[in-house]
Order: C-alpha cells, then sequence, then structure tokens
C-alpha cells in the first residue's frame, strides 16, 4: 500500500479513562494514559504455542492467559522473515523495504547507513545481484520510543535489541532504559547462567538462573518503580532464539513426553517455550499485583516464523505445520506468526480477529487508540487496526514483505517480494525466469494454507493485478532491488 500521513488528533483514551475511573481497585484509581507494555518473542513459529491448536507437546498457559484478556489473531504476521528487519518495522512502523534494514546483520562492525547494489558482485552460479542491507536503525525516523517519550512516558527496553550498538543502541533510539545493553543475535554465551554480558550478571543465589526469569524480574521491578506514570516497556524476548539450551529439569521433563513420531519432538526446545511462557506470567503477575491490568495495553507477538534450520536433539527446533518453511522463508511458516493484543475497554476479552495484520501496523494502532500526535512529516507503511480491536469490520489492504535475499534453509526461495491480498498471495521471484523475467507463485491460502499448489498459470488477472500493487509498493518504498546477474552462467 502507499505511506500514508497520518496525523491521528482525536484520542479515544475516554474509553481507558472512563473504565479505569469506574473500577476501584484497592483504595486506587487508574486515571493516567494507559500504560504499553510490548512483548515480541524471537523466532516463535504460529505453531508453537497452544493459541491456534496445532501442538500438543509444547504448553504456553500464560499466552493462553493473555488470550483470555484480550484479542487472538490468527492471520497476524511479520515484516520480514528474519528478526532486525521486522524489529525496525515495529518500532517505526516503516517497511523493511524502506529502510533497507533487509537482513539481520546489525551487530556485525560495519556500518552501512543506505543499502546498494551497484558495488556488488556474484557468481556464476547465481541469476541475482542481492543488494546490500543496511545495517544499523538510523536516528533520523520517527518511532515508538520517542513518541511515548514526548507524550510524558518512561520507555524502557529490557532484552534483545539488535538494531545496531551505540550510538545505534535503545539508549539513542529513545528509551530511558536499555537491559542488558547487548547488540548481539542472542543472549551473550547461553540461556542459563552464567552468561557472558558485559555488564549483566545473574542472581548469585540463582546459579543455574534462565535468562527470561532475570530479565522478566528487572522488567517486574522497572514498571513497580513507574508505577505512577504511563510507561512504555518494550520486552523484547531472547527466546526462543539459538543457542538451544534450557533448564535441566525442564529438558527432562519433556524428554519424557516426547513422541518420536511427532515433528515437534526437541525437548530442549520445548523446555525453551516453557520459560518464555512463565516471563509473560510473570509480567502480567505483575501487572496485577501493581493493579495496572486493567489500564495497560498489552501486544505479544513474534519476529518471525519458526527455526526449521539448525539442528537440536537431533532433529529441527521445531516444525511450523500446516505452514510450509520456516524463518529465513518467504512461505507461510516463516512470516504468519502468533498474536495476542489487550486492549482493556476496547478489545473483549476472549475474542478472536481474522483481519490481516503485520509489524508495520502497531505503531499506527497505537497512536490512534491514544490520541498520540505525529511528528510533522511522517509517514507509515503500515495501517491502523483499532477497528478490528473494536469488533468493527476491518478489511486491511495489501500487505507485503521485501526479502531480497537467499539463504540456504529448507524451503528456501531465491530473492523475492510477497503480497498478500484477500485470500490470495503472490509470491515474486526476482529475474528467476526466462531471459531475466521475474518468476509468481500464487496461493489461495483459504483453501491452500500449505502452499502446495501453484495457481499462476490458472488466473493470470490475479497474477496481474498483484504485480501492479507489488510494483508499486517497491516504488513508492524506493527499494534497492537486485538485479540480474551479468556472470550468470545458465546450467546444461
Amino acid at each position: 500500500m502507499n505511506s500514508t500521513q497520518y496525523s491521528f488528533r482525536t484520542p479515544i483514551i475516554f474509553c481507558f479513562a472512563v473504565f479505569a475511573l469506574t473500577n476501584w481497585m484497592g483504595g486506587s484509581l487508574h486515571a493516567k494514559q494507559p500504560n504499553v507494555l510490548f512483548i515480541l518473542a524471537d523466532d516463535l513459529g504460529w505453531s508453537d504455542t497452544t493459541l491456534y491448536g496445532h501442538t500438543q507437546y509444547y504448553r504456553t498457559p500464560n499466552l493462553e492467559r493473555l488470550a483470555k484478556r484480550g484479542m487472538k489473531f490468527t492471520n497476524a504476521y511479520s515484516a520480514s522473515p528474519l528478526c532486525s528487519p521486522t524489529r525496525s518495522a515495529i518500532l517505526t512502523g516503516l517497511s523493511p523495504a524502506r529502510t533497507g534494514i533487509t537482513s539481520p546483520n546489525c551487530h556485525l562492525p560495519a556500518v552501512i547507513l543506505k543499502a546498494n547494489v551497484a558495488s556488488r558482485k556474484a557468481g556464476p552460479q547465481v541469476k541475482v545481484v542481492m543488494p546490500t542491507s543496511v545495517t544499523r536503525l538510523s536516528k533520523d525516523y520517527p518511532n515508538m520510543a520517542k513518541t511515548f517519550k514526548r507524550a510524558g512516558y518512561a520507555t524502557g527496553h529490557f532484552g534483545k535489541w539488535h538494531l545496531g550498538p551505540a550510538p545505534y543502541s535503545a539508549l539513542q533510539h529513545g528509551f530511558d532504559v536499555d537491559l542488558p545493553h547487548h547488540a548481539g543475535p542472542g543472549p551473550a554465551g547461553s540461556f542459563v547462567a552464567p552468561w557472558k554480558f558485559k555488564d549483566f550478571d545473574h542472581d548469585p543465589n540463582i546459579p543455574d538462573q534462565h535468562i527470561e526469569d532475570r530479565m522478566a524480574l528487572e522488567a517486574a521491578s522497572w514498571m513497580e518503580r513507574n508505577r505512577d506514570q504511563p510507561f512504555f516497556l518494550n520486552y523484547w524476548m531472547f527466546s526462543v532464539h539459538a543457542p538451544f539450551d534450557a533448564k535441566k529439569k525442564l529438558i527432562e521433563k519433556y524428554r519424557a513426553q516426547t513422541d518420536p513420531n511427532s515433528a515437534q519432538r526437541s525437548p530442549t526446545y520445548a523446555a525453551m517455550v516453557e520459560s518464555m511462557d512463565d516471563a509473560v506470567g510473570t509480567l502480567l503477575d505483575t501487572l496485577d499485583r501493581l493493579q495496572l491490568s486493567d489500564n495497560t495495553i498489552i501486544i505479544f507477538t513474534s519476529d518471525n516464523g519458526g527455526n526449521m534450520y539448525n539442528n537440536v536433539d537431533e532433529t529441527t527446533p521445531t516444525s511450523n505445520a500446516p505452514l510450509r518453511g520456516g524463518k529465513a522463508t518467504l512461505y507461510e511458516g516463516g512470516t504468519r506468526v502468533p498474536a495476542v493484543i489487550v486492549m482493556p475497554g476496547v478489545a473483549p476479552g476472549s475474542t478472536v480477529s481474522n483481519s490481516r495484520i503485520q509489524s508495520e501496523d502497531y505503531f499506527p494502532t497505537l497512536i490512534e487508540a491514544l490520541g498520540l500526535d505525529t511528528e510533522k512529516g511522517q509517514k507509515f507503511d503500515g495501517q491502523s487496526f483499532l477497528k478490528a480491536l473494536k469488533g468493527e469490520p476491518f478489511d486491511r489492504d495489501a500487505n507485503f514483505q521485501y526479502f531480497p535475499h537467499a539463504p540456504k534453509v529448507p524451503d528456501n526461495l531465491p530473492p523475492s517480494v510477497s503480497v498478500h491480498l484477500g485470500k490470495w498471495k503472490l509470491i515474486r521471484i526476482f529475474h528467476d525466469g526466462k531471459k531475466s523475467e521475474h518468476r509468481n507463485l500464487l496461493f489461495d491460502l483459504d483453501r491452500d494454507i500449505s502452499e502446495t499448489t501453484d495457481l499462476s498459470s490458472q488466473h493470470p488477472e490475479v497474477v496481474d493485478q498483484l504485480s501492479t500493487r507489488i510494483d508499486h509498493f517497491l516504488t513508492s518504498t524506493e527499494a534497492v532491488l537486485p538485479v540480474p546477474n551479468e556472470n550468470y552462467k545458465a546450467e546444461d
């Protein structure tokens, strides 16, 4: 869709205030601007929770608890099948195609602030030259933290960042606190203590402490210190990203329950999922204890689909079935993710929405819901889905995922871009056809959620319609595109 300049000036905070003022809780009235808690899991697939009925192995009771308080989304998507691009999209409301952060290399030493393809070369075995990815999130973009801070919120970031070290860390992007102030793609060394963070250690009284246990307690303490003012807490988990390790007792518990014939059969990964869910429980318990639950918006989602290419316990970490593919692919398994949103007084509890939403949508949705001002000239590639949260009809315009890279993973694709519109999904594979033409894959997700049947030859009119949408998206975002490789030598 086009980038749209929003200027939301009509707050719906009134419904929060009325709701809070009419609920006396332990002698305390909560009439301040709602808090916002954004919980982002790392590599948690759509089938890795009990929210959608696709697993009998993993246990996520606290996510179920969260869903009872709000709305569960069945068609939520990440902006990218990899982490850093999605993280940039959440914070800015902008597509990775626009920011140029299209791969998770923001921890690397090279500082690249503008994507380019002109200086790139490729060997004769590949058809296209892929663009470089930006490696640091520019401080020029308006973002969630800056917006909340300008509105008088305390802002805290806990956990994974992966959008650049200082001077591009969370502290330079509007957060008052950044713990453990770590620029890497995963936890330093391990999930279970001892860790290797530079200035952050485990509780010496808990020698095998899990990083999420410690992070959730730190976040809980921060919420308590800021309970009397509105706060924006960005709790971006390290879980369930590599390295694959967990509490030994939990691993053994799941080992005893493992079905060797099941696609989900890694006891280590199952234990990691439980520790992730425990952290969600700690945050919910804290909000309840502080009597803040009725005045706190909670968003839970994941940065991309489940990992299908590493090896743990002699299997892949997880399975995204019935979805095809996983992390690092543009098939549904790489980008369809769990999502639950709690918005007291707006989204009824224990409700389900089939509306399609994406990472870029969270920022404009919060802007509209809270009546916050945007910066002059601020643009969003996302779209507010407040109507969906209120139970009103919401038919999102086309959403796109731009991934101009080709990691060697199962079900991998050459550099591609995808579009969803209605029941249709089109994947354009850049310059992969004859005479360097694009190749298209078309799927009817209503009938074929597993993307087994390419319908592009049967519905050329749909391909043309969606191709026009892709062209407009790539032009409007000024995306740096893959180009045909002049050195490519076709196999005989």
